[in-house]
């Protein structure tokens, strides 16, 4: 790359990383939604690859504006954040699962408790969400992005232009048949859209909380995914000879989504708009990024 590329990528860092995390995360699923490859691991691997766009982008204008890729990945191993903020990473997604389930119960939803998955398959979710699964997102959305925004908006309005962002990055996913999302009906696809902005709230006080752990973020992200194997919605009533039910399937998507917006307004009026949490949010420099050149910081 050559010394006018570099200078123009870092005087448009946001643009620069958008365009890349978009061209590097279409490209590849975007092929794999043409093969018309099967639901398989080979599959999930590939959509994992391709989730990689964003911290490639971010990887690629640290690297062009001269800053530390040291600093930027040590957000992914920022562990020591105390033990409150572990409890709520790994214990507000149950929370939510919680009150998910209590309102799809009081709206008539059938459940059954009968079987539960096995320990052991959470914790391979786990692991697989926050390294492979959706968490590797998180170093360029969060650890990369969110701090840009922060030095210019407010935490929510930071948080929703993530959100946006990172709602339409999925859009391949919902042109490919195969895959979760491309199978949702129109009302779930709506549904995910107001779920990702509502998520982008937590995340963003999960961040600004931790002091920019991105690991932290990428736990939390991956527990929020991982919820869906544990709802005790009744299958055989929700998909009765294999056509599923319209009114129940709804209903799962709506209480679903409930209680994360619950939690996105509640932490917005106790925390507040401008901040997200009881500490300065983390600077582009805590990003590993060196002061910006020009005053086109939200470029």
């Amino acid at each position: 790359m050559n010394r006018n590329t570099r200078a123009w990528i870092d005087r448009h860092r946001l643009l620069s990383f958008v365009a890349i995390a978009y061209a590097f995360t279409w490209t590849v699923q975007g092929a794999l939604a043409y093969s018309g490859m099967e639901a398989s691991w080979t599959h999930s691997i590939l959509i994992g690859f391709g989730a990689f766009g964003p911290p490639i982008g971010a990887a690629v204008v640290i690297w062009a504006s001269g800053g530390s890729l040291r600093t930027w990945v040590g957000q992914m191993f920022k562990w020591r954040i105390g033990a409150k903020w572990w409890a709520l990473a790994l214990g507000l997604p149950f929370i939510i699962l919680s009150l998910g389930v209590l309102l799809f119960v009081a709206g008539g939803g059938p459940i059954d408790l009968t079987e539960f998955e096995s320990p052991f398959i959470y914790l391979f979710a786990m692991a697989w969400g926050t390294v492979w699964g959706g968490g590797q997102e998180d170093l360029g959305w969060r650890g990369f992005m969110l701090p840009i925004l922060q030095d210019s908006y407010s935490a929510l309005v930071s948080s929703a232009i993530v959100g946006v962002t990172w709602a339409a990055w999925h859009l391949p996913l919902f042109l490919n048949a195969t895959t979760t999302h491309g199978g949702w009906p129109l009302s779930q696809q709506l549904l995910w859209l107001v779920s990702i902005l509502a998520g982008s709230i937590l995340w963003t006080w999960m961040y600004n909380s931790t002091g920019g752990s991105v690991l932290a973020v990428a736990v939390f992200h991956a527990g929020i995914n991982v919820m869906g194997i544990f709802h005790p919605a009744d299958p055989e009533a929700l998909i009765p000879n294999g056509a599923p039910d319209p009114w129940l399937n709804l209903l799962a998507e709506v209480t679903g989504a409930v209680p994360l917006v619950l939690v996105a307004i509640l932490l917005v009026v106790v925390y507040g708009a401008d901040r997200l949490a009881n500490r300065d949010p983390p600077t582009p420099r805590d990003a590993g990024l060196p002061p910006e050149t020009e005053s086109d910081a939200v470029e």
